[in-house]
C-alpha cells in the first residue's frame, strides 16, 4: 500500500488545488442547491474534472483509481459538492462502457459527463430492500418491447433524474438472481410517478418511484435479457470504488469544522468534549487507511474487497457520533445560530447514512459471510 503521492499525482493535486481556489466561490456555502450544483458540474466538465477514470475514448482521462482519489480529498477539503450527476458518472457510465451497445454509450456517456442527463438507481424495493434477488417488480413482452409495473423505494435524486438504472424481473421462475434484467428507463414516459420521501431534515433526496404498465421499448435493455444480475453487481461494484475514499475525506473535513466551532465557542477545555474528539480522529484515521487499503486492492484487482463494505458502516456510525457532538456543544450556547443551523441539519441528514447505500444490517451481513466466514443467517 502505498501512502505517498507519486510525483504525476503530486501535480495533478498541485493543479486541482489552485483550480479549486480559483472556480469555487469566495465564501463557499454550508450547502448548495440543484441550479448551483449544475452551474459547478458544468465547471467540473470543461476543466476535466468529470469521469477522471473513465477511458479517453469515451471522454474520460483514463487515469487510475488512486486519482480520483485525490480529486475526493482535495474537494472535501475545498467544500466542493459532489458532481450533480453524482450516481451516472460514478455507477451507471462505468456500467455502460463494459456491458452498453454502442448506440447506448454513443446516446448517455457525454450528457452524463456533462451533466445534461441525470440518472438515478431503481433497485430497492419495499419488501426486499437491500436484497436485490427478491426485486418483484415485472417486465412483460410487449410489441414495442416491454411493459413494466412494480415499485421502487429509496432512489436516491429520483426527483431529478432523466434516467433510471432499473432492475425488473423478466422471468418469474423461482430462482433469485437468474430471470433479472436492467432498463434503462426514461421518467417521463408515461405511467412513471415519482414521490420524494421528505426526510426529517427536510431534503428529498430520496424517492418512491411507481410505475403502472410504463412502455419501454427494447433497446432499453441494458447487458442481456435475464442476465441483470450481473448488470447490478457491476453497478454496485463501482458504487463502492472509490466511495470509501470520498466519504473519509468528507468527513474528515467535517471534523475539521468541528475543532473550529468548539474551539468557537469557548468548549476546547472540556476533558469529555476533548476525549470524544480524540477518539473520532482516530476513527477517522483507521477509516483513512482501510479506504487507502481498499483502493489498493481496486487497482490490484480492478474490483473493490470487503473493505468497503467495513469502511461505509464504520463510516455512517462515526459521522452521526460527530453531528450528535457537535449539537451538544452548541446547544444553549449564545452567538452561534448560523452554526447551530448547520450542525443541526447535519445531525437530522446523518440518520439516513444507516439506511442509504446498503443498509448496516445487510453490511454486516456481508461482512460476516464474506469475510469472517460465516453461515448464512436465516
Amino acid at each position: 500500500m502505498r501512502l505517498v503521492d507519486t510525483d504525476d499525482e503530486a501535480a495533478f493535486r498541485a493543479t486541482l488545488r489552485q483550480w479549486l481556489r480559483d472556480n469555487l466561490p469566495a465564501g463557499v456555502p454550508h450547502s448548495w442547491d440543484t441550479e448551483q450544483r449544475r452551474a459547478w458540474s458544468r465547471r467540473l466538465h470543461t476543466a476535466g474534472y468529470a469521469g477522471i477514470t473513465w477511458p479517453r475514448e469515451h471522454g474520460g482521462r483514463g487515469l487510475s483509481p488512486s486519482y480520483q482519489a485525490v480529486y475526493a480529498e482535495e474537494s472535501a477539503l475545498a467544500g466542493a459538492p459532489d458532481h450533480v450527476n453524482v450516481i451516472g458518472i460514478g455507477m451507471v457510465g462505468p456500467t455502460l462502457i463494459r456491458l452498453g451497445s454502442p448506440e447506448q454509450q454513443q446516446a448517455f456517456l457525454p450528457r452524463i459527463l456533462s451533466g445534461e442527463v441525470i440518472f438515478s438507481q431503481g433497485f430497492s424495493e419495499p419488501d426486499a430492500g437491500s436484497d436485490l434477488a427478491s426485486v418483484r417488480t415485472l417486465a412483460r413482452r410487449h410489441p414495442d418491447g416491454w411493459v413494466l409495473d412494480g415499485e421502487k423505494v429509496w432512489s436516491s435524486y429520483a426527483h431529478l433524474a432523466d434516467y433510471c438504472l432499473l432492475l425488473a424481473r423478466t422471468d418469474e421462475a423461482p430462482t433469485r438472481h437468474r430471470g433479472l434484467t436492467c432498463f434503462l428507463l426514461d421518467m417521463r414516459a408515461p405511467g412513471v410517478q415519482v414521490r420524494p420521501l421528505r426526510q426529517m431534515s427536510g431534503d428529498t433526496d430520496f424517492n418512491q418511484i411507481l410505475l403502472d404498465s410504463v412502455v419501454v421499448p427494447a433497446d432499453a435493455v441494458l447487458g442481456e435479457v435475464g442476465a441483470g444480475w450481473r448488470v447490478a453487481m457491476t453497478t454496485l461494484a463501482h458504487e463502492r470504488g472509490t466511495f470509501g475514499i470520498t466519504l473519509t475525506s468528507r468527513l474528515a473535513a467535517e471534523l475539521g469544522r468541528l475543532v473550529e466551532t468548539v474551539r468557537a465557542v469557548g468548549a476546547s477545555d472540556c476533558p469529555i468534549v476533548r476525549r470524544e474528539i480524540a477518539q473520532l480522529h482516530i476513527e477517522v484515521q483507521a477509516l483513512r487507511y482501510t479506504g487507502y487499503r481498499a483502493l489498493t486492492a481496486l487497482e490490484r484487482t480492478g474490483t473493490p474487497g470487503p473493505e468497503s463494505s467495513v469502511l461505509k458502516l464504520r463510516w455512517s456510525l462515526a459521522n452521526q457520533r460527530l453531528a450528535t457532538l457537535a449539537v451538544r456543544v452548541l446547544d444553549g450556547r449564545p452567538g452561534t445560530d448560523d452554526w447551530y443551523g448547520y450542525w443541526r441539519r447535519q445531525l437530522l441528514r446523518s440518520r439516513t447514512n444507516t439506511i442509504e447505500g446498503g443498509t448496516s444490517e445487510i453490511l454486516r451481513g456481508i461482512v460476516a459471510e464474506r469475510v469472517l466466514g460465516l453461515p448464512r443467517s436465516h
